[in-house]
């Protein structure tokens, strides 16, 4: 039985498709899947790439959908016209405490700098106790396995302590890294 409920998932992930059609068909299904859960899906707003993936996957579902994104980012990310909820901030600091204070979980997919950032923030705050949501990584095709390696090597070097290394989670589906979450 797991000991936390999860009525929303904050997702990172790219504003880009990626070169392998993959990553946007794991995003589809990321949305979908949490739109079937009856999860709701908190993400960075916009309608292109990744992110615009997961928002339509969860809103095919029927799945309920919130955004954040700051203003300048309306256009080059082209904000996304269907959602239940669309916040609009001024600075990516303000997106990204919308966001946490949204969701229950925090999930990475395949994205940039963006996307690394805004993952390792949020489990950086758990590390420091401001607050105790779980993170983790969906690995699609591989793609956070160098992320995972060094993981392990902070925690070789005594840059990480066992404890900080295992408040995220990698997995290759879906459904394990929620599960895994869950019980975090």
């Amino acid at each position: 039985m797991s000991e936390r409920e999860i009525g929303a998932v904050a997702v990172f992930c790219g504003a880009r498709d990626g070169v392998d059609p993959r990553h946007l068909q794991a995003a589809a299904a990321v949305g979908r899947t949490l739109a079937e859960r009856g999860i709701t899906v908190v993400y960075g707003g916009g309608g292109t790439g990744l992110m615009g993936a997961v928002a339509n996957g969860a809103l095919a579902a029927g799945g309920t959908v919130v955004g954040v994104i700051p203003e300048a980012l309306i256009g080059p990310e082209l904000a996304h016209p269907d959602l239940a909820e669309l916040h609009v901030v001024q600075t990516m600091a303000e997106r990204k405490a919308m966001m946490a204070d949204l969701a229950d979980v925090f999930i990475a997919l395949p994205g940039g700098a963006g996307t690394l950032e805004e993952i390792i923030e949020q489990w950086s705050w758990a590390m420091l106790g401001y607050h105790a949501k779980p993170c983790g990584f969906l690995d699609v095709l591989g793609y956070w396995s160098p992320m995972q390696e060094l993981v392990a090597h902070m925690l070789d070097q005594g840059f990480l302590s066992p404890k900080g290394a295992s408040m995220i989670r990698f997995e290759s589906s879906l459904d394990p890294l929620l599960d895994a979450l869950e019980d975090a």
